[in-house]
């Protein structure tokens, strides 16, 4: 044994490095929780995967008991170990499994990105999943061309299979040292156990590998360096992305304006309200965002009915019709603004603008027709109140929508549906109508907010979309400079914009640029 590690370069805490491998491959399994269930992996581990694993390394331990002489080359290994009859076959058994344990660690790669993005801290990427059932099933085409080419440079760039074993083994040591960190915190904070026995888990595994950790930090010129490079990378966009959301999420709450300070502008910069619905794309989703403001500032001039659009999407797979917006006044009712959020699941599909179109003006109708005031609440108090509305397809005794070119159409039974028609009937342009069930009757005001909603859609409906370019402000240091005017302005150019979600017609966009200084 003193002969064996005299040979190695230094000693047997070097060889801890290649001991490491042996147990490198496990951890994929706990990647395919997105596809499997615990109890799954349970059994196939114990049943099939840890019985394989043992035959395999006593199979080896034996021949290298017989052929332990290392001194010609680099061939004694696992395929030598194989008898040569078999050799081809193991060989195709090999390549299948690097194929499963490759895609369990492109899942936990598609996993992590997602949950930084939502978290704020990787910019906006397209994730599509691929079922209705399990949330976890993703893909992410950005991220598994980038893992494409990362793998094609290593090995085109190595070409030593020594060297991407140094460096998986680094990575693997590492994200079992940073687990037993975690680990720790859930054992006191989750778990509600004493510091102490989380202290003797940390020491006990820490210690462990703290060990090997250290025996692969040897092997950092020998190729260990590309996963903290790669990890270095990664953190430097992660800071720079999270670090300018955080400047500007926090310039946009400290900006934001009321509708009372808005419409007070009226008198001193000559505000207007010109015909048709304005749908203002924002990311808040309360308060009126300071792009909005910038607007208006230098276009004097906005649209007789505003809705402030707020597209989210929710882990669920489908939102149900009668769930999907969610409108509110904002400040008193006769100003005429919305604000409506709308609600996706991540496998619902997004419509086209003219049927979103057509749903949003019937649910901004339906929640004029059946909102209630409280007895004894004020109404400006009341205003912020958010109701959720249905779609069209769920109401079946509610307002009907309809929209024509050309003569008016006769109704059925006018005992039962009464109908509001535009006055300026006369020039042939869209027409649209709301159709009023008798029960519940509703008064004068609401009546009175319905036709101007409807004069309002038949001017058309126009797409304000913001786009916020952040900067430093004077004064600040190079560092922040550094991070918002090139870092995180890089990232924003080249991320998904908000919006994605939102079909919007080109012809009828509106794009306000706006610099915002942080």
């Amino acid at each position: 044994m003193y002969k064996f590690l005299k040979k190695t370069d230094h000693g047997g805490f070097k060889a801890l490095g290649g001991i490491l491998l042996c147990v490198t491959g496990s951890e994929a399994m706990f990647a395919d929780l997105g596809h499997f269930s615990q109890l799954s992996i349970k059994i196939a581990f114990t049943a099939m995967v840890y019985p394989a694993l043992v035959l395999a390394y006593m199979g080896q331990a034996a021949y290298l008991s017989q052929h332990h002489e290392i001194d010609s080359d680099y061939s004694v290994g696992f395929y030598v170990s194989v008898p040569e009859s078999l050799r081809w076959h193991v060989l195709v058994i090999a390549v299948l499994a690097a194929v499963v344990g490759s895609q369990a660690i492109i899942t936990g790669t598609f996993s992590i990105i997602k949950q930084c993005s939502s978290l704020g801290f990787f910019p906006p990427v397209k994730t599509v999943h691929t079922s209705s059932k399990v949330h976890g099933q993703i893909y992410i085409p950005e991220i598994n061309w980038l893992l494409m080419v990362l793998c094609l440079a290593i090995t085109v760039g190595f070409r030593d299979t020594r060297h991407i074993s140094n460096a998986s083994g680094l990575a693997v040591i590492t994200v079992m040292l940073v687990t037993t960190c975690l680990m720790s915190l859930v054992i006191v904070l989750c778990w509600h156990q004493s510091v102490i026995l989380a202290l003797c888990f940390v020491v006990f595994f820490g210690t462990i590998e703290t060990l090997y950790f250290s025996a692969s930090l040897i092997k950092f010129l020998e190729g260990a360096w590309v996963p903290i490079a790669i990890a270095f990378v990664f953190v430097i966009v992660m800071f720079v992305w999270h670090y300018g959301t955080l400047k500007k999420y926090e310039f946009d709450v400290q900006n934001k304006v009321s509708v009372d300070w808005l419409l007070s502008l009226g008198s001193s910069l000559g505000i207007v309200r010109v015909r048709g619905i304005g749908l203002i794309h924002t990311e808040l989703v309360s308060g009126i965002p300071a792009i909005f403001s910038h607007f208006v500032t230098n276009l004097p001039a906005f649209h007789q009915i505003l809705v402030f659009l707020c597209v989210k999407s929710v882990p669920v797979p489908h939102v149900k019709n009668e769930e999907r917006f969610l409108i509110g006044h904002i400040g008193s009712e006769e100003y005429r603004i919305y604000r409506c959020i709308v609600r996706y699941g991540y496998r619902d599909a997004h419509k086209d603008d003219m049927e979103f179109e057509n749903d949003l003006i019937f649910s901004l109708a339906e929640y004029i027709r059946s909102r209630k005031v409280p007895n004894g609440v004020d109404k400006h108090s009341a205003a912020g109140k958010m109701v959720v509305v249905g779609s069209p397809s769920t109401i079946l005794d509610g307002i009907r929508v309809s929209e024509d070119d050309g003569e008016i159409i006769e109704l059925v039974d006018i005992s039962e549906v009464r109908e509001i028609r535009s006055p300026r009937d006369a020039t042939p342009r869209k027409r649209v109508r709301f159709h009023i069930p008798e029960s519940p009757r509703i008064d004068n005001n609401a009546l009175e907010e319905l036709q101007e909603l409807m004069e309002a859609r038949e001017g058309g409906i126009a797409y304000i979309l913001g786009h916020s370019y952040v900067k430093a402000k004077q004064g600040s240091n190079f560092f922040k400079r550094v991070v918002i005017n090139f870092g995180y302005d890089l990232l924003r150019r080249n991320s998904r914009p908000p919006f994605h979600a939102l079909s919007v017609p080109h012809a009828s966009t509106l794009q306000v640029g706006m610099v915002s200084y942080v």
